[in-house]
């Protein structure tokens, strides 16, 4: 009786949570929630990505969109001399909330959020 071909997953796809896996990378990505935007996901990432590529995932999102997000705040800084800067840090700061909350809610669902326009520093 012949056996059937091995069945291989495309290269991007992650294996499914384990354990506390879903609270670290919703951890990550509410960080800023906390207080700690860069630290808790670069210690996630630092201590979990060799554990697990779910984990390793999130929390290397997380880190670069919280990396982008302060960098995006500190170039809107001079801008607030010409009266700009302001609107643009109340969007920038409504704009992360929103997709801090849609990347938990992903994470909670077991997938990875990749969220737009941030700098990919982290790789």
């Amino acid at each position: 009786m012949e056996t059937p071909p091995a069945v291989s997953l495309p290269a991007n796809t992650i294996a499914s949570p384990k354990g506390s896996d879903k609270i670290w990378c919703m951890l990550s990505h509410l960080s800023a929630f906390f207080g700690f935007p860069i630290i808790l996901p670069l210690v996630v990432y630092l201590a979990m990505r060799k554990d697990s590529e779910y984990v390793a995932c999130n929390a290397r999102e997380s880190l670069n969109f919280h990396i982008s997000v302060i960098l995006y705040g500190i170039c809107c800084l001079p801008l607030v001399l010409i009266v700009i800067g302001v609107p643009l840090l109340v969007l920038l700061g409504i704009a992360a909330f929103i997709f801090a909350i849609i990347a938990a809610v992903k994470a909670s669902d077991g997938q990875c959020y990749h969220y737009p326009l941030i700098l990919r520093l982290v790789k």
